[in-house]
């Protein structure tokens, strides 16, 4: 009896205090060597903070009403310098690269960044299939086909901001051949992988996220995958191979046209062609 009591005790020590972690989650942004961590309680308390919907939520798959704040207000005053792309890093490990010049085109009233934040008296329900919600902190986008932004640009359980350079300058072995045509479709390639790839893949060691597998080495996929089976285990992986543990979920043509997985297709065989 005295055991099962000590047990109970203790899992009630550590439901609380996961809940205390939880309340004290704090968002780090950082720009040139300089560093601050929101609180929720801060964030939630700010001035510019706002009720918004988004009728078509990316990851919840409906509308979602959230309380956030501007993205571009937690960038109001930083000297960015040469640093044009801002590394978003979530607590599972996707690190999404937004390209600072999309955030900053809500001073132009297209699509609209904000950072909405969960509170602890009202959380947020859990994301379809996961037993967690997408906070404590989620980066949702205001009319998001305005700007054309990505699906993999909405990223949930937001950890930290940072600015950086961009991937192609961070990484130059991602970055195809400087010779091909502005129009190749390799090149265009490279947009998208950045975009919807990068998030959880590598390519040749380029990409801050171990999420998914290296997509340049040992081997490309175009080197052990037929045309039809790359094509489809990108549009749907289940159809192609399954594992309790798998986490890719697929791009259809609302997030990834034809033309698009057709660039990105030619960007893999450019990248598994290209000497390095």
């Amino acid at each position: 009896m005295r055991n099962a009591l000590t047990f109970f005790f203790a899992m009630v020590v550590m439901h609380c205090s996961s809940i205390a972690h939880a309340a004290d989650a704090q968002l780090t942004v950082t720009i040139d060597t300089k560093t601050h961590r929101f609180s929720r309680a801060e964030l939630l308390a700010r001035s510019d903070a706002a009720d918004i919907t988004i009728p078509n939520d990316v990851s919840y798959g409906h509308a979602m009403t959230y309380r956030a704040v501007p993205l571009l207000g937690l960038l109001k005053g930083a000297q960015l310098g040469t640093l044009d792309t801002l590394e978003a890093s979530a607590t599972d490990g996707f690190v999404s690269q937004i390209p600072i010049a999309l955030v900053k085109e809500a001073e132009k009233d297209w699509s609209t960044p904000w950072v909405a934040v969960e509170d602890p008296a009202s959380p947020w329900p859990n994301l379809p299939g996961k037993n967690v919600s997408a906070g404590p902190f989620y980066l949702v986008w205001e009319h998001p086909e305005r700007s054309k932004v990505g699906t993999e640009q909405w990223p949930y359980q937001l950890a930290s901001l940072t600015a950086t350079e961009s991937p192609a300058h961070r990484w130059p072995q991602m970055a195809v051949d400087p010779d091909l045509p502005a129009n190749a479709p390799a090149r265009r390639g490279q947009a998208v992988f950045t975009v919807q790839c990068l998030p959880c893949h590598r390519m040749l060691g380029a990409g801050a996220s171990d999420v998914g597998p290296d997509l340049g080495q040992p081997m490309n996929p175009v080197a052990y995958l037929t045309p039809k089976g790359l094509r489809m285990l990108i549009r749907n992986p289940k159809a192609v191979r399954t594992w309790p543990e798998m986490r890719m979920s697929g791009f259809d043509k609302a997030m990834l046209s034809d033309d698009d997985l057709d660039a990105l297709v030619a960007y893999l065989k450019h990248m598994a062609e290209r000497p390095h």
